[in-house]
């Protein structure tokens, strides 16, 4: 059951979280519509239409900036607090600095636990039906990459020729054990490609050992031979990369597919790692932000503590954005990508909490 003061302290967070998340939700929508529209301006559609893709894309965004709204609601607490003069009247009661922090502290793992479990699975598939009918809409609709258990599935158009790509497995520049299907326009066979080697390294692809079947007549060549496609090995990678379309279930399947085909799964294990660490960076953030209020005057303005909160959150996004790259640049192993921003900010917590809690 809890107590009177850990309703009160919790009741005045949540107003304040939920209050700030709604500011934010409205500027993302502000913003949102102004690309949308400006995307849609040549289409011939329904003018809410922009409005509804905003929507669609608006939670993810929203996901994104939550631990700096966390950071912000907790600064706007403990502000409150001190304003009120409620902390000292707290503090007679037989709390301390470090009793109500681990009040806001778990409340930021909990609010953490919903926001992956709940918010992301809920907020990814928005984004990925926003996607589909943004291809849908966009010029490059007649262009698909997908990969599934059977491997690599590529759908393109070049002129007037259509083709049905497939590969067992891609690595680098390559891609193994192809099977090309080249159509006409009206979707008649022309010929089929196998190759055990192609290099994709830019939009002229470079067949190699090609076996080429044509009106039932197999050929082999041990010369190259080259194609025009509008995928490279760059563009394929980057169609790959917005792992935030998929929930945390479609994410593990995606992970073995990828194995599988022996395509570079560090990306979606980045990102699974950093949806697992986000209760705690919550928490952490908690702390972070205690401490800057804990080092200001009561006469410091509001103007100020919202500034050095939004510093403190630019200052985490790139660290935890450095750190991400080098990760999946191979620079560092992926797990210390997402773990060694987490560790610094674990032991600048620790430091400062060991000082407010004599104060």
């Amino acid at each position: 059951m809890l107590k009177v003061y850990q309703k009160y302290i919790i009741r005045n967070f949540l107003q304040k979280f939920i209050l700030i998340t709604l500011i934010f939700f409205s500027l993302t929508v502000i913003l949102g519509s102004l690309e949308e529209i400006s995307f849609t301006k040549d289409l011939d559609i329904n003018f809410i239409y922009p409005y509804f893709l905003t929507l669609l894309n608006a939670p993810i965004t929203l996901f994104e900036i939550f631990p700096f709204i966390f950071l912000l609601a907790t600064q706007f607490l403990f502000y409150d607090l001190f304003k009120k003069d409620e902390l000292n009247l707290l503090k007679t009661n037989t709390l301390t600095n470090f009793s109500i922090i681990k009040i806001i502290f778990i409340l930021g793992i909990t609010i953490g636990i919903f926001n992956i479990f709940i918010f992301y699975n809920i907020s990814s598939n928005l984004k990925f039906y926003y996607s589909n009918i943004k291809n849908d809409l966009s010029d490059d609709n007649k262009y698909l990459a997908m990969v599934t258990k059977s491997g690599l599935w590529i759908k393109d158009e070049v002129y007037d020729k259509k083709y049905i790509i497939k590969s067992r497995y891609i690595k680098e520049n390559f891609i193994s054990q192809s099977i090309i299907s080249e159509f006409d326009e009206n979707f008649i066979l022309l010929r089929v490609i196998q190759s055990k080697k192609i290099n994709i390294e830019n939009n002229k692809w470079i067949i190699y050992d090609p076996m080429i079947t044509k009106e039932n007549l197999t050929t082999a060549s041990k010369n190259p031979m080259t194609i025009e496609t509008n995928f490279n090995y760059e563009k394929i990678n980057n169609l790959f990369s917005n792992v935030t379309t998929l929930d945390i279930f479609k994410l593990f399947d995606l992970k073995k597919d990828y194995e599988r085909l022996g395509y570079s799964s560090d990306e979606i294990f980045i990102h699974l790692l950093k949806l697992a660490t986000t209760p705690l960076i919550y928490g952490i953030l908690s702390i972070l932000s205690a401490i800057i209020m804990f080092s200001m005057t009561k006469k410091d303005s509001v103007i100020l503590h919202i500034t050095i909160g939004f510093l403190i959150s630019v200052l985490i996004y790139y660290l935890m954005f450095f750190f991400s790259s080098l990760g999946n640049s191979g620079k560092i192993p992926v797990h210390m990508s997402v773990l060694f921003p987490v560790l610094i900010m674990s032991l600048i917590s620790i430091i400062g909490l060991i000082n407010i809690n004599e104060k």
